[in-house]
């Protein structure tokens, strides 16, 4: 999808991380033109399922569908079918499902469908990481779940702003770089752990910018946009 980006409004997804369909579409009637690029996550496709990705795509907008898919391969392989045949542009899936299931993702997706591997989550802290049994760095984690990904055919990584950097050295300019934990410089961080403002995860060498609360929670979430590209231009 890096050919189609043409500014940083085209860089922007915005994550539709609500309760009820009528509450989602009603932003997305609020941000029109702009903004290109939803992200429908857990919550929200498991209140409204397929329809709510059917309303969005109904509006012109891509669709990022945020499932973070892990289990064992032919379910995988079976989601990813199903998610191309929605027509959705983005897929996440978790890398630490192994190679074997993330080849057999890479396999059933279709042309148009790109898969997102997550390396580990913008909550989680190396205290995370030990708690789950992982030794590494945090940092050496997220490298090599990126190369895996990679090897496998993946063609992006959702990451942590702060291995953007290090993940586009390692693995080059073709792969995807999405990262959610992005904070304007106004607003508050929530539970993420490890953020930057949008312009230095742009300057880092990210693609793409996930962003909710800072728009989805405004007053004026139109205005929350504006504002938004406006520092990054700043």
């Amino acid at each position: 999808m890096k050919s189609a980006m043409t500014s940083v409004r085209d860089r922007l997804i915005v994550a539709l991380d609500f309760p009820t369909p009528a509450k989602a579409l009603a932003l997305v009637s609020v941000l029109s033109d702009a903004v290109s690029i939803y992200k429908i996550g857990l919550q929200l496709y498991t209140a409204a399922g397929p329809e709510i990705v059917r309303a969005v795509a109904a509006t012109g907008a891509k669709i990022f569908l945020d499932l973070k898919l892990h289990d064992i391969p032919n379910t995988v392989a079976k989601a990813v079918g199903a998610a191309g045949e929605l027509g959705v542009q983005m897929l996440t899936i978790h890398l630490s499902g192994g190679r074997a299931m993330l080849e057999a993702a890479a396999s059933a997706k279709s042309p148009s469908l790109s898969l997102l591997g997550v390396t580990v989550l913008t909550s989680s802290t190396q205290e995370t990481l030990s708690e789950t049994g992982v030794s590494s760095t945090l940092e050496s984690q997220v490298i090599r779940l990126g190369q895996l990904g990679k090897d496998c055919g993946i063609g992006g990584l959702i990451t942590s702003p702060h291995e953007v950097r290090v993940l586009r050295e390692r693995l080059g300019s073709e792969i995807t770089l999405i990262t959610p934990g992005v904070r304007p410089a106004w607003a508050a961080a929530d539970d993420q752990k490890r953020f930057t403002t949008p312009a230095e995860a742009l300057k880092s060498g990210a693609d793409y910018l996930v962003i909710g609360r800072p728009i989805t929670a405004a007053a004026d979430p139109r205005a929350a946009v504006e504002r938004l590209l406006d520092e990054i231009a700043d």
